[in-house]
């Protein structure tokens, strides 16, 4: 994606700017929405005009006016990124900073204050909301804990990548992206979750792909002992035991779950945890015994 760097508005009209969305959306790829709620006096741009802004801080398409606003803004679209708040900027000229006993870069009341030094003088408020992608949780396996996982995830915000041969894929109709064998891309954009819930059908294939990728989360579906032999099986085989350390097992907070769709519930509860936290190392986790 090359950032739009000139100060002249684009030509793009709001469908174009629904249509990059869209787009970014589609590639997974995180960005900024930054909208001009108000302006007082003359403004470059007006309440109603958009911006969609990358993580470089590069304007992708729409127009928010000159430079008297942009860099405030930029910054905050920055930031949004990074910890996913929004954010909504007020730029005034000084005299009116002073008379609300703020300085610029200051936050009150929700609000970030910055100074307009443009000659116009006018006050902008844009609120800068981030867009970023879906986590994704991929399910290696086609156990009935691994199809319980793929029909929950999505309820509460992920989508599903499900890793299983081509004869059980049809068990997953919620999928949104299915691939035959344990073939993980290597990187992504969305937040990776990864749970090896193959049951006794290609446990040691499943686990030594999930562990060659980065994720926030990787957890196996069985017991403590198993785990434990299989990691002992992949570190003879050449895998790098601080990887294998990243495996949670068994998967899932401690909630006595029994049947496939309660241990599931326990696995999705353990990563959102996980996700709300920002929690990277689930080690610490309570966990249940599974067999």
């Amino acid at each position: 994606m090359t950032p739009s760097t000139s100060h002249v508005p684009p030509s793009d009209d709001r469908g174009d700017l629904h249509d990059l969305m869209n787009r970014l959306r589609r590639e997974g790829r995180p960005f900024a929405l930054a909208t001009v709620v108000r302006t007082i006096s003359v403004t470059a741009a007006k309440a109603g005009a958009k911006a969609v802004i990358g993580p470089d801080g590069g304007i992708a398409g729409g127009w928010i006016g000159g430079g008297c606003a942009r860099a405030a803004v930029l910054k905050a679209a920055r930031e949004s990124l990074v910890d996913g708040q929004t954010r909504l900027v007020s730029i005034q000229p000084e005299d009116l900073l002073k008379d609300l006993g703020v300085t610029p870069g200051e936050e009150k009341q929700g609000i970030r204050f910055a100074r307009n030094m443009c000659p116009s003088q006018g006050t902008m408020d844009v609120f800068v909301e981030p867009v970023l992608p879906r986590p994704n949780l991929v399910v290696l396996g086609a156990s009935p804990v691994a199809v319980a996982l793929a029909d929950l995830g999505p309820r509460i915000g992920f989508d599903i990548t499900v890793c299983a041969p081509a004869e059980d894929q049809g068990l997953f109709p919620r999928a949104n992206e299915r691939i035959e064998g344990y073939a993980l891309t290597v990187e992504t954009a969305a937040q990776r979750y990864l749970v090896v819930a193959t049951q006794g059908r290609g446990d040691q294939a499943a686990l030594k792909a999930a562990v060659a990728v980065d994720a926030d989360y990787i957890a196996f579906v069985g017991s403590r002992k198993k785990a434990a032999a299989l990691k002992a099986a992949l570190e003879k085989d050449g895998v790098d035991p601080g990887r294998l350390e990243r495996i949670k097992a068994p998967a899932g907070l401690d909630l006595g779950a029994i049947t496939p769709e309660e241990i599931a519930l326990s696995i999705l509860a353990e990563m959102l945890r996980v996700r709300r936290t920002g929690q990277r190392d689930a080690s610490l986790l309570p966990s249940i015994a599974q067999t």
